[in-house]
């Protein structure tokens, strides 16, 4: 991590904010789809990315919710263009169905006992590889998009006293959306805005191809 004002070679550090690493950035012909969208990191990056031009849809499970706060958006950036709609959330049964082929695959992710800690450190290494599969297969496939992973550190009420803020929070991800410095560069991870290196589990390929093929048998597809 970039601690407090120690910038690393992007130019940013952990104090920087989502703003900061978007100013003087125009999105006017990207359009991102938000989940989590109607709080907390993924409203950040909803303004932010709105702010810089981008076409936004907000993927929210109230779209209620999700309508009072584009209206609330559009008071702050008349010019925004926002849309929303309903995320559908796969039923409970199938997450635990899941879970246990998971756990029966031979993957290191043991979750037959939940804990809260651990099943978010499983979640977080599921998403690294599955970002790097996904990158690999692109590569090989001669198809010009990018993926990447990233970390967007820990924001809550307290965190201007000890962790990031919001605002701190959703920078990394505003960042790789937008910022020039990344164009090209795919099947990476990054944190506070800069380039990181992940755990040697995340990294591993073998582990990573076997993670996508279990996931596509459980979803059918190829």
């Amino acid at each position: 991590m970039w601690f407090l004002g120690w910038k690393g070679p992007s130019g940013f550090s952990a104090s920087s904010t989502a703003e900061q690493v978007t100013h003087g950035i125009h999105g006017t012909s990207l359009t991102a789809i938000i989940t989590g969208a109607s709080s907390g990191l993924g409203l950040e990056t909803t303004r932010v990315l709105a702010l810089r031009g981008v076409h936004v849809v907000m993927a929210v499970r109230n779209v209620k919710n999700g309508l009072i706060i584009k209206e609330t958006l559009l008071k702050e950036i008349p010019t925004a263009k926002i849309d929303v709609f309903e995320l559908d959330l796969s039923s409970l049964a199938s997450v635990r169905k899941f879970a246990a082929d998971f756990n029966s695959s031979g993957l290191p992710l043991n979750i037959l006992i939940y804990s809260s800690y651990s099943a978010y450190g499983q979640s977080k290494l599921a998403n690294i590889l599955h970002a790097n599969e996904l990158a690999r297969r692109l590569k090989e496939e001669g198809v010009q998009i990018t993926v990447n992973s990233l970390h967007p550190a820990v924001a809550n009420m307290v965190g201007k006293y000890f962790l990031k803020n919001v605002q701190q929070g959703a920078a990394t991800q505003c960042y790789l959306a937008l910022h020039p410095q990344v164009n090209g560069i795919s099947g990476e991870y990054f944190t506070d805005s800069n380039k990181a290196t992940p755990t040697s589990l995340a990294k591993n390929k073998e582990l990573a191809q076997k993670l996508w093929e279990l996931s596509a048998s459980l979803s059918n597809t190829k």
